[in-house]
């Protein structure tokens, strides 16, 4: 068992976390940065990112961290392949436990272990991933503007999501397991009075086709009854919509949590409910969830903890 002493522990090596660390480093805080489960975050599943201040061309999602963790490497952040087990918070320094069951001893601790979208659990949406497949309308609708698209949910953000692509979008469906909107009045409105969207209720998606891209979804409605019905819609995007899941189950019990599980944060600032320990990122973002929005986070995270560790002469 190996013990590390560090001023600083980020846990989590997306946007906010890399983004952390370099502020963290270039501060001569020394930081530790442990990658968690995937290295880079979610954006290294995501292909063309358009809407990151600075790449005027657009950039893969790949090159962006890598980028951002060779940046953090730069000033002095130390990264490792590790993931957290166990924390224990309850004194300080800051006790964390890897897989490898090592410790970190930590005078503060920023979270930044992100959220994971839900999927629906078929093989194709491996498959097509990055391909047609998404969970992130604002990230990737512009690639479909004039083409079909289809969004899977019936709360509110699916319907968010399909008046956002409805914009770009030639035609939405909505694929709806229910035989109504779960979303607000108000949004279910907003989705009714948009001509170009259109819900199919009782539906559940079976499948996905295409050659060497998503082309259509295979769907059956009434799937319960005697008689399903069985058919296809031809599509060019396939949207997600069904939630959110924050990666934050090892800290259940140690900071408080909201009822999805996200971190609650004394907004404006990123302090949890326990002293010296920050959330940075979609872990306690279950709105904006944007690559840009999570790596301002991370800057916020950092500067906090440069003050908790300046206001308690640590530094």
């Amino acid at each position: 068992m190996e013990e590390t002493r560090t001023k600083v522990l980020i846990i989590g090596s997306g946007p906010a976390g890399c983004t952390a660390a370099i502020y963290a480093s270039r501060a001569n805080l020394k930081p530790v940065l442990l990658e968690g489960e995937q290295p880079g975050g979610q954006l290294t599943q995501t292909t063309e990112i358009e809407n990151f201040p600075g790449y005027v061309n657009g950039v893969q999602g790949l090159q962006m961290m890598s980028e951002l963790r060779d940046q953090a490497m730069r000033f002095g952040t130390e990264i490792r392949p590790r993931t957290i087990v166990k924390v224990d918070f309850s004194v300080r320094p800051f006790k964390c436990e890897d897989e490898r069951g090592d410790i970190y001893l930590a005078d503060t601790v920023i979270i930044s272990t992100g959220a994971s979208a839900k999927y629906l659990g078929l093989p194709d949406e491996d498959k097509y991933k990055g391909l047609g497949v998404s969970a992130c309308a604002t990230c990737d609708g512009f690639f479909y503007r004039n083409r079909v698209v289809a969004v899977v949910g019936g709360g509110d953000t699916a319907c968010e999501e399909a008046l956002y692509l409805s914009t770009l979008a030639k035609k939405v469906y909505m694929i709806v397991r229910k035989d109504y909107l779960r979303a607000s009045k108000v949004m279910q409105q907003r989705v009714n009075d948009k001509e170009n969207i259109e819900v199919l209720y009782r539906c559940n998606t079976v499948g996905l086709f295409g050659e060497e891209g998503v082309e259509g979804a295979k769907l059956v409605r009434d799937v319960e009854s005697d008689n399903p019905e069985y058919f296809d819609v031809a599509i060019d995007g396939f949207f997600l919509a069904i939630g959110h899941k924050p990666n934050t189950d090892v800290f259940a019990g140690q900071v408080e949590l909201d009822e999805q599980g996200y971190i609650k944060t004394a907004t404006p600032s990123t302090r949890t409910n326990i002293e010296g320990v920050f959330a940075a990122g979609d872990c306690a973002d279950p709105i904006y969830r944007q690559a840009v929005t999570s790596a301002g986070t991370g800057c916020k995270a950092a500067l906090d903890a440069e003050r908790f560790l300046m206001d308690h002469n640590e530094l």
